[in-house]
């Protein structure tokens, strides 16, 4: 059973990184004795999140969602788009962010027959 459990191909690394429109660059150059001037955005920042499960062959279940990811999404995501692509003794390894542990994350991944595992913080 071990020897099944530690195959690298049944791992699925899940995260998320995002992105927002008020990044800018703190740091600039401009001739010496000269002030760097260059245009900031201001007004409605936005934010976008790619998530997605990494396997040893590839991506699975890639979603760009508009907003930062909290809970209610990500039990959505886990349900509708990574459950279907487990497969049974797959193991979702997932860092500790609070929006991994709402209710029903647990659940979906388990009842495809998949574990979860998380990261120690």
């Amino acid at each position: 059973m071990w020897q099944r459990f530690m195959d690298a191909g049944r791992f699925v690394f899940l995260d998320e990184t995002g992105t927002a429109t008020n990044m800018t660059r703190r740091y600039g150059r401009a001739p010496r004795g000269q002030r760097v001037v260059d245009a900031v955005p201001h007004g409605h920042w936005l934010t976008t999140t790619f998530v997605a499960g990494l396997r040893e062959n590839g991506i699975v279940a890639p979603l760009v969602v508009d907003g930062p990811m909290r809970g209610e999404i990500f039990r959505a995501y886990v349900e509708q788009m990574l459950a279907p692509a487990l497969s049974k003794g797959d193991v979702v390894v997932l860092d500790n962010l609070a929006a991994h542990k709402v209710a029903g994350v647990e659940e979906a991944i388990r009842g495809v027959g998949a574990s979860l595992l998380y990261l120690p913080p």
